[in-house]
């Protein structure tokens, strides 16, 4: 069997000749998740020259399509003719695929709908956008807790925030979840809150991620907080974004985001693939039991390999992440307990949440279903800072303006 892969009509092709069965699919199954974890959400298999396919080369093709109807996207199949046919219909398959056989076909079928003549489309800083934009006031941002704590360890009790879901639509800061402070004093660690649900890496020894979903107004649990901030939709901005050949870092991205927006703070919820995730996390949670015993802070040279997970390479490779968080244009012009939130050197503080390798939808109209759908339905593995080292290939944002 070989299997190439080809550029035409603005979409790959992947040209299959021979057999496909038990041992050639494994070959198909992994160029049609190349593709997938590209970005490419529409692609051709051509299947003109395949003589036989087997139900495991057909269990291949179901999965990537399964995968991809999830972003709105599909494998459409060329030239599918005789015993590959009728092995497609036998299955029950060829209902699930769109068969074409002529380049008019295809052209037919790859034209856009035309969805909406509000989308804008734009290059900036070598990123290509798309963006919705949605009228409406700037949103509060609201501080959460005090920073004070952090520096030397010094959060007590009196210190934790209770948060109601129904309270914090989006954020980020340290954060656990219980009943009782001493039940979870020593969990305290990196926090995000998408769509009101609860995302945190509790500061442990052998950490694993926790959440709490809230998928309806109805429920409203509580969270514990020691820091951080929290905002509320609706999004003025949605954009979809794609780096090209060359993946983006996130500082990058952020600087970019500003050209779509004439307020000084940004709100920022975005999901995309990673091309190299940078991310920290606390080690130790920063209660005053916990206080460096040389008296020196947790950020000091001595103590920081104790407290901190800091990394030295990049890794979650082509998983979904998705993040919350604040970004200023100008931090001079910030007031200071905005100022406060934001590393030193950095113009964003931003949490973000690993999710396994799965395909993303890239239509910018999509941006909050795809939201939705990562939380609820894929398993989060860590909560981290975001640091801006991260890059990604393509992705979708939602922008709220800030109140300054």
């Amino acid at each position: 069997m070989e299997c190439t892969i080809e550029e035409d009509l603005g979409v790959k092709w992947m040209k299959v000749k021979g057999r496909i069965d038990g041992l050639t699919s494994g070959e198909v199954r992994r160029q049609m998740n190349d593709l997938i974890n590209q970005g490419h959400r529409i692609f051709i298999a051509e299947l003109g020259d395949v003589h036989y396919i087997s139900s495991a080369g057909l269990r291949v093709f179901l999965e990537a399509q399964k995968q991809l109807r999830n972003v709105e996207g599909e494998i459409f199949l060329f030239g599918l003719a005789g015993a590959v046919m009728k092995a497609f219909e036998m299955s029950g398959f060829l209902t699930l695929f769109k068969t074409i056989s002529s380049r008019e076909e295809v052209e037919a079928a790859l034209k856009p709908e035309d969805t909406s003549s509000s989308v804008e489309s734009r290059e900036v800083m070598g990123i290509s956008f798309h963006r919705i934009q949605r009228e409406g006031s700037p949103s509060d941002l609201k501080i959460v807790g005090s920073q004070e704590g952090i520096r030397f360890s010094g959060y007590k009790e009196a210190d934790v925030v209770t948060l109601a879901a129904n309270d914090i639509q989006y954020g980020f800061g340290l954060a656990a979840l219980g009943d009782e402070y001493e039940e979870y004093k020593n969990l305290f660690g990196e926090g995000l809150v998408l769509n009101r649900s609860l995302f945190f890496y509790p500061a442990a020894k052998h950490p694993v991620a926790d959440f709490m979903l809230c998928a309806q107004a109805s429920s409203n649990p509580e969270y514990r907080f020691l820091n951080g901030a929290r905002f509320s939709g609706p999004f003025h901005h949605v954009l979809s974004f794609e780096s090209g050949e060359e993946p983006v870092e996130i500082a990058r991205l952020i600087h970019a985001l500003f050209e779509f927006s004439k307020g000084n703070v940004l709100g920022v919820v975005f999901l995309a693939a990673s091309r190299g995730f940078w991310g920290m996390n606390l080690r130790k949670s920063p209660v005053s039991e916990n206080r460096p015993g040389n008296g020196k802070d947790i950020f000091d040279p001595t103590n920081f390999p104790e407290w901190m997970n800091f990394p030295v390479e990049p890794g979650e490779f082509n998983h979904i992440i998705a993040c919350a968080g604040i970004a200023v244009r100008d931090r001079a012009a910030a007031r200071a307990e905005i100022a406060g939130l934001l590393p030193e050197g950095s113009p964003f503080h931003m949490h973000g949440a690993v999710f396994p390798k799965s395909p993303l939808s890239k239509e910018v109209v999509q941006f909050e279903k795809e939201l939705n759908r990562v939380v609820n339905e894929l398993e989060v593995s860590k909560v981290q800072h975001v640091l801006g080292q991260s890059k990604f290939g393509s992705g979708m944002a939602g922008l709220i303006e800030l109140r300054d």
